[in-house]
């Protein structure tokens, strides 16, 4: 199978991936923006995708829970934070397999011998509601976000989430500060997850929030009243993870998914949908005529597998304390 002058499968693979016939794939990644890329993925291939989707907190201890007690049918596995998919890793969970699509790749993509790869960058910051919010009153930085005109208005998505929410948290606390924070918690609504936020900030129930570019979007798409805002701070890019899994009962479709999601065709999917390519011959997303900046560019602050280790559970705890949160 080719797409764009790119092989997909070669005849062998693809013969075993039609037999397949689909794959399982377990994902913590913004159910539209899944949904999305899954259309798409379908279209080229005609493979069924069977999406068990949960946020990555949850996803996470489904898996272990699962494979722990060896009832884990997953063929493919798709989650964001370091922490998680190294414990999924280190249990087991994937297994080797190198992608010949995994070519122009940015640097550290491939972990553990390519038992799983960072497949895209999802982009964090903040937005508003513009049926509630004039172009020019709208809020142009982080700090703008302070000012009394937001008072009781604004919405952050809590830090236990995921790779996502923890990603923004060490953004905030590195450029922006604690003070930053705390002044921003006496004025905001905690969501349990992203999309719980983008949905009230969608009725109006906020007028602005943290937002990610990629389910923006999607929700703009659907006549949803909501943009985003590249900040002179800069946004927060996290990374999503996609492995093969070690139970894969499909593999040559599981494998197929793959190669698909590493290949040019599958990185221009995932650019077009909002996020940042792991190649380096795919070029910076443009939504909705915003030109995002360069992945390399100094605004862009990818919080690496090693800060997310490090930081984590320190980040945690001082986000739950200033916003007087338990999970």
């Amino acid at each position: 199978m080719v797409i764009d002058g790119e092989q997909i499968a070669d005849p062998d693979l693809w013969a075993a991936a039609q037999k397949d016939g689909q794959i399982t794939l377990y994902s913590g990644w913004t159910a539209d923006s899944e949904a999305a890329l899954l259309d798409q993925f379908e279209a080229d291939t005609g493979l069924e995708v069977k999406l068990i989707r949960l946020t990555p907190n949850r996803l996470y201890e489904r898996i272990v829970a699962e494979h722990g007690a060896g009832k884990f049918n997953a063929d493919v596995v798709r989650i964001s934070d370091a922490g998680f998919v190294s414990g999924l890793s280190r249990r087991g969970v994937f297994q080797p397999y190198t992608p010949p699509t995994a070519t122009n790749l940015r640097p550290d993509v491939v972990f553990d011998d390519g038992s799983y790869y960072r497949t895209f960058n999802p982009i964090y910051t903040f937005g508003y509601n513009t049926a509630l919010v004039d172009p020019a009153d709208a809020p142009t930085s982080w700090k703008d976000l302070l000012n009394d005109r937001w008072n009781g208005k604004l919405g952050i998505a809590q830090a236990g989430a995921g790779g996502s929410a923890l990603a923004l948290t060490r953004f905030q606390r590195d450029v922006l500060g604690d003070q930053y924070l705390r002044e921003y918690a006496g004025e905001t609504r905690v969501f349990d997850s992203l999309g719980a936020e983008l949905d009230s900030l969608a009725r109006g129930e906020i007028d602005a929030g943290t937002v990610v570019v990629s389910s923006v979007n999607i929700a703009a798409n659907e006549n949803a009243p909501v943009t985003f805002v590249v900040p002179d701070e800069g946004v927060t890019a996290y990374d999503y993870y996609t492995g093969v899994a070690s139970t894969a009962t499909h593999l040559a479709a599981a494998k197929v998914f793959l190669n698909w999601n590493l290949s040019q065709r599958g990185q221009n999917v995932l650019r077009d949908i909002g996020e940042y390519s792991v190649r380096d011959d795919v070029a910076a997303p443009n939504v909705r005529g915003v030109q995002l900046p360069d992945f390399d560019d100094p605004r862009v602050h990818r919080i690496t597998p090693a800060e997310a280790t490090a930081w984590s559970e320190q980040d945690q705890r001082a986000w739950n304390a200033i916003f007087g949160y338990n999970e």
